[in-house]
């Protein structure tokens, strides 16, 4: 039975399958139907009115009739035999069109001279093309005070807002934040008083925003304190009037003083059809005609979103979404489009640097600089390699052949954070060389997918926003294994199996027939596991997860926080890997390589990025590369800088960090923007980019490729040219692999009264070294704050929102307390906002004391 509809548009025969809206029909047809409210991602509307034609369809005896008035044409679907006329073919439609568009300019102001959306703005295309010639409009237009501070990120002009809610259905049905929300009744009375009488118009339930109450008291004359503040639509307190509840503890806060509104919010701006809401950072900065436009795919995450980088005279004013229906459709993070001022800060290194005989880092020149490091691989110095997790796959190759070619060593990990054996076996098993493996697509119709050491709206935010997709059209279920169910996970309906830290090997071994959780074993059936890289924290755990996806006919998809990780594991920058999953003790794979790089390989397992550090701790290594390390990822940040302090550390770097500044020679290396490459995002798709920004700087390959020449040894990779002739011979692999991790679960520790299990992971947007400049991001940033159970709570004899020490031998750290549904005997932390949690209280897992600092009364 044929899904097809066939109608007339335009006096053009058209088939389109069943429930297709007219718009989108027309839209095939290659008709264009102007709209505001639209969009295709968004669920009908019909709130501007301004896609209004005129409709014939046929009556019970088939005779075809038409409507008795105009129909907004992204709300109706076809149906058999209908006749729809736009307004290129029907007068009624375009006077439709030119009475909405008429009443839409009406209150608009005519700034589109200072307007940031002036140049491409759907308003200005569309008055020109479906308006009248001139207005009949003689009376004073509504004015607004301007702009209203929504977010920290955000601008909101009123008066140039048209009604469409565009931004209030993406915040709900899209991130799932309702930050922001059409709010009044019609044109409102004037002076109004309080909500009741306010004006239609978009704001949120803030006080300060739209003014719908007196900032000190409500509409009953008593003054607001605390969460009150927060306004519902009658004007009383938002904890009570609204369905847009207002913050309910610190957590709910950003570093503003604002209610968090969301990881998301950036896309309201870039899908609002007129200027109404701005970006703080870009206002008045620029004019689209004076933007040079490179598609791009993101640096800050593993989903390799499409990004489009708009640049003035050099320099990036604003980055948007790509259109990819493929990987992340037409949204991103506020992360990946507010945090590009890290590429071009004050601190950017641009000459290389030499540590001199009074310690001080001091300029030289390129030479001096290669044939410094040149003079240390070249004299049989036993060097070690770390260059990170941001890299291109195309820089990263270069680090692995490097690293054996002219380094003679396996000694090479790009994790700098916590690694282990059992997760080289992991890549080496599940994830090295497997090509593209679930896809983002699929997730959506996953059926079920289970979540393990993955928070995806912090660590994965494209992989956060398509698996809400798919909740919400019914297409997947969400099972996370975590100690607490997290903002991100309520947002998927996700279901929550608790496991404190450490516990989680035994949860998965749980997932089996006759077991505790034999109905989910059901449901994961032909689904598919989403481990994070924080699995690799607990022993057993990923040996467990491969066991589980065998024993459920599931798929299994390693989802890494940065987007480098992937690339690397495939380019062979793991000690025991060699590229596309060739492990270094097989002859074979290394008789491949030999061909291919002209030299002979080292035969034996490295260290990884840990063993490396205690080898240069332990004055067994004396040189050690480093490219694009944050020392405060590592599980104990002190031990990495005393390893590094008494070794010659060579940083390749982009700007000056910490690591830099332990380094004995610095070399400059070329950012995202101003490079080509390519990264593999968690999917294992390779996401191109093009050079954004001229520039003469040199990227990772660039500089390697010179010091080995430096050091009497050619690597054949000078060109990109070179590099993808070479590599496009070794991808096919079909040679023994590593052996799946079979780890045993690491026994639990002892905890003792006024202990408990230290649980943290980073949120998005947190204090990373890629959010250098970002000010009004980082001002968007959660409070921290410490979650603990009512049980452990009432143990401690502690109220929620009182302060809580937690302190371990390496410090202390003072924070608000949050009471959840979680084990006892668990805190939870954020990581890196606002103190490092590593560098203050220890790793995952790590027992932590706790202390009441106000008592209960």
């Amino acid at each position: 039975m044929s899904n097809l509809v066939s109608l007339t548009i335009d006096g053009k025969a058209v088939e389109v399958p069943a429930g297709t809206l007219i718009i989108r029909a027309a839209e095939q047809a290659g008709i264009r139907i102007p709209r505001f409210c639209d969009h295709p991602l968004l669920k009908p509307a019909g709130a501007c009115r301004q896609c209004l034609v005129e409709v014939a369809a046929p009556d019970r005896e088939g005779n075809v009739r038409p409507f008795p008035k105009p129909q907004a044409s992204c709300t109706m679907t076809v149906m058999p035999g209908m006749v729809v006329n736009t307004q290129r073919t029907s007068e009624v439609a375009a006077k439709a069109q030119r009475g909405v568009m008429e009443f839409l300019l009406i209150n608009h102001p005519l700034d589109c001279p200072v307007c940031d959306k002036g140049g491409e703005c759907p308003l200005q295309n569309q008055a020109l093309a479906n308006g009248r010639e001139d207005s009949r409009f003689t009376d004073a237009k509504r004015l607004f005070p301007k702009p209203i501070t929504l977010t920290s990120q955000i601008l909101l002009d009123r008066e140039r807002c048209i009604l469409c809610q565009r931004c209030v259905r993406f915040a709900d049905q899209i991130a799932g934040d309702p930050f922001i929300a059409l709010q009044g009744r019609g044109g409102g009375s004037s002076p109004v008083d309080h909500h009741l009488h306010m004006g239609e118009q978009i704001g949120t339930f803030d006080t300060q925003v739209l003014g719908f109450t007196d900032s000190d008291t409500n509409p009953t004359g008593n003054q607001l304190s605390g969460t009150e503040k927060y306004a519902g639509p009658a004007g009383l307190p938002g904890v009570i009037g609204s369905t847009n509840f207002g913050p309910t503890h610190e957590g709910e806060l950003d570093e503003s003083g604002r209610p968090f509104a969301s990881y998301f919010s950036g896309n309201v701006i870039q899908i609002c059809p007129v200027g109404a809401l701005t970006s703080a950072s870009y206002r008045f900065r620029s004019r689209p005609f004076d933007l040079v436009s490179t598609p791009s795919v993101t640096e800050h995450d593993a989903s390799g979103a499409a990004i489009r980088i708009d640049a003035r005279r050099g320099h990036v004013t604003r980055r948007l979404a790509g259109e990819d229906p493929q990987v992340n459709e037409e949204w991103i993070s506020d992360k990946d489009r507010f945090a590009y001022t890290w590429q071009d800060q004050p601190q950017r290194l641009r000459t290389p640097l030499v540590r001199n005989e009074n310690g001080e880092l001091v300029e030289t020149s390129w030479n001096e600089a290669l044939r410094l490091v040149a003079a240390r691989v070249a004299a049989d110095q036993r060097t070690a390699y770390l260059p990170g997790g941001r890299l291109t796959f195309e820089d990263a190759y270069a680090w692995a052949k490097f690293a054996r070619v002219v380094g003679r060593t396996n000694d090479i990990d790009h994790r700098v954070r916590f690694g282990s054996e059992e997760e080289l076996s992991f890549l080496g098993s599940e994830v090295a060389g497997t090509g593209l493996g679930v896809t983002y697509s699929e997730l959506e119709n996953a059926g079920h997918v289970l979540l393990v050491g993955l928070e995806t709206e912090d660590e994965c935010a494209s992989v956060f926003l398509r698996l809400r997709k798919g909740v919400r059209a019914g297409g997947v279920k969400v099972t996370t294994i975590a100690p607490y169910l997290s903002n991100g996970s309520l947002k998927l309906s996700a279901k929550l199996v608790l496991a404190a830290p450490g516990t989680e090997p035994e949860v998965v071994d749980a997932i089996a027939a006759g077991a505790p959780l034999a109905d989910l074993l059901e449901e994961l059936n032909g689904g598919v596991l989403l481990v994070g890289e924080r699995a690799a924290q607990t022993r057993g755990l990923l040996s467990a997860l491969s066991r589980l996806a065998a024993r459920a006919n599931a798929r299994l998809a390693w989802v890494p926080r940065r987007a480098g990780e992937r690339g690397g594991v495939e380019a062979g920058t793991l000690p025991n890997l060699l590229p596309f999953g060739r492990t270094v003790a097989d002859a074979s794979a290394r008789a491949d390589l030999i061909t291919a790089w002209g030299a002979e390989l080292p035969s034996t397992t490295g260290r990884d990025a840990l063993a490396i550090l205690s080898a240069a701790r332990e004055g067994a290594l004396d040189t050690v590369f480093l490219g694009g390390v944050d020392l405060r990822d590592f599980p104990n940040p002190a031990e990495a800088r005393a390893a590094l302090k008494d070794t010659f550390v060579v940083s390749l770097e982009v700007n000056q960090t910490e690591a830099t500044e332990l380094a004995d020679v610095v070399l400059p290396v070329a950012p995202p923007v101003e490079k080509p490459g390519t990264f593999i995002n968690w999917e294992g798709r390779l996401r191109p980019f093009g050079q954004a920004l001229s520039s003469t700087a040199l990227d990772d390959r660039q500089v390697l490729t010179r010091v080995a020449r430096a050091a009497g040894v050619e690597l054949g990779i000078d060109t990109l040219k070179d590099l993808y002739a070479e590599v496009n011979e070794l991808m096919e692999w079909d040679g023994q692999r590593t052996s799946a991790p079979n780890a045993p679960a690491a026994p639990l520790p002892q905890v003792q009264p006024g202990q408990a299990v230290l649980s943290t992971n980073k949120l998005l947007v947190d204090d990373a070294l890629t959010l250098a400049g970002a000010t009004d991001l980082r001002a968007s940033a959660r409070r921290p704050i410490a979650r603990i159970s009512r049980g452990t709570a009432e143990q401690l004899g502690i109220s929620a929102g009182q302060t809580l020490q937690l302190s371990t031998e390496l410090g202390s750290l003072e924070l608000p307390v949050v009471l959840t549904t979680m084990p006892d005997k668990v805190v939870w932390v954020p990581q890196n906002n606002g103190t490092n949690v590593h560098e203050t209280l220890g790793a995952n897992g790590t027992l932590v004391n706790l202390t009441v600092l106000e008592v209960r009364k």
